[in-house]
């Protein structure tokens, strides 16, 4: 039977909340899920490698699961201090029989961004697969209380790392590769609590489309996912407690997503499933409108 898609997940309002970013899922009340005991692959990805950002924990660690039950090998990307949510990612790749690759460090360094590459090449001899989907984000009532340092730093992760990795990744990719990057609903519907966040959100969704057309004549396809709100670390971590526990309420389906509900949407853009798909933005969103 058929799930109501308005019960397909825990509803608000959620224990008020917060963390320290960037977050950790083991903190979280209720525990996000990430597919980890529903998602069934079908081979869609058989012997190809990936490289995800941001694949610790969250939308990251959906995709990381999803990719690995289809048959792919796995680079995982994040920051040091998330190695304890990194290893449990890779516990579940590992358990579907897959390799998995660790890389702490940094995206906004570019020497980084160039070595997320290198290292993946080196472990798994191709690269098929770039998901870029790691992300920084705070909110702010007023302009005033944004500083340069952070405005930067949020380009820095969100912009500036995307186009280090697909540079560095594009010379090892053959026809049939993908590049699935993850946009937002802020890049159509900004709040103003997030104004440097959704900035950068514009950006990659503009940025998506253009590589596509610039990748197209080596059969290198580029798409986007634009996830409306889903219940990950970033929200705690980010927003102030009586917002994370109503995070989710505004949609038509009045509730936050879960990780493991994008999860067949990067499965599809980085399959022979969307072989006529590129320059797509791909929105899972709970029925809020992109415009």
């Amino acid at each position: 039977m058929a799930q109501d898609p308005r019960h397909a997940g825990p509803t608000p309002p959620q224990p008020e909340q917060q963390q320290e970013p960037p977050g950790y899922t083991a903190e979280m009340t209720p525990k996000p899920d990430h597919g980890e005991e529903s998602y069934k692959g079908c081979g869609k990805l058989e012997g190809r490698a990936a490289i995800i950002t941001g694949g610790d924990s969250g939308i990251g660690r959906a995709v990381a699961i999803a990719f690995a039950r289809e048959g792919a090998d796995v680079l995982i990307s994040y920051l040091p201090e998330e190695e304890d949510d990194a290893r449990e990612t890779a516990r579940w790749v590992e358990q579907a029989g897959r390799r998995v690759v660790l890389v702490p460090g940094d995206i906004a360094d570019q020497q980084h961004c160039k070595s997320i590459v290198e290292r993946g090449v080196s472990e798994f001899g191709k690269l098929d697969i770039l998901v870029n989907n790691a992300a920084f984000q705070r909110t702010y009532e007023r302009i005033e209380d944004i500083t340069a340092e952070e405005w930067d730093r949020t380009f820095r992760v969100n912009v500036h790392a995307m186009f280090y990795l697909s540079q560095a990744a594009v010379p090892h990719m053959r026809p049939g590769a993908a590049i699935v990057n993850t946009t937002s609903i802020q890049s159509k519907d900004p709040s103003p609590q997030l104004v440097a966040y959704a900035a950068t959100k514009g950006a990659i969704s503009n940025f998506t489309a253009a590589l596509a057309q610039m990748l197209a004549d080596r059969g290198i396809r580029v798409n986007a996912v634009a996830p409306g709100p889903i219940w990950t670390p970033l929200i705690p971590s980010t927003m102030p407690a009586e917002k994370a526990a109503s995070f989710g309420q505004q949609t038509p389906l009045s509730r936050a997503g879960q990780p493991k509900e994008l999860a067949p949407a990067f499965v599809l853009l980085a399959s022979d499933d969307g072989s006529y798909i590129s320059g797509a933005v791909v929105p899972v969103t709970g029925g809020q409108a992109m415009l």
